[in-house]
């Protein structure tokens, strides 16, 4: 993936887009991950949990302890994922 999409990275501890400022996983955030995991979403999902339980733990700290609640949502709920098995 090119260059423009490359630095829609995460800022920590704020979990924020470093490009566009947006909450971190951004719109372009989330194209080039499924470009990158295309046909292994498996892994994909196990980066965003990592990921999202990172920036749970981050984002805690930041608002006196409490967990966000839609951390779900925000990580893995856009992942496609073919149930059909």
């Amino acid at each position: 993936m090119s260059g423009d999409l490359d630095a829609h990275i995460p800022a920590r501890p704020s979990w924020r887009c470093h490009a566009c400022g947006a909450l971190w996983p951004c719109s372009p955030a989330k194209l080039r991950l499924l470009a990158e995991y295309k046909g292994n979403m498996p892994s994909l999902m196990v980066y965003l949990v990592t990921l999202r339980e990172e920036a749970a733990e981050d984002l805690a700290e930041l608002d006196s302890g409490e967990r966000p609640a839609n951390m779900h949502t925000r990580f893995t709920a856009w992942v496609p994922v073919n149930r059909s098995k």
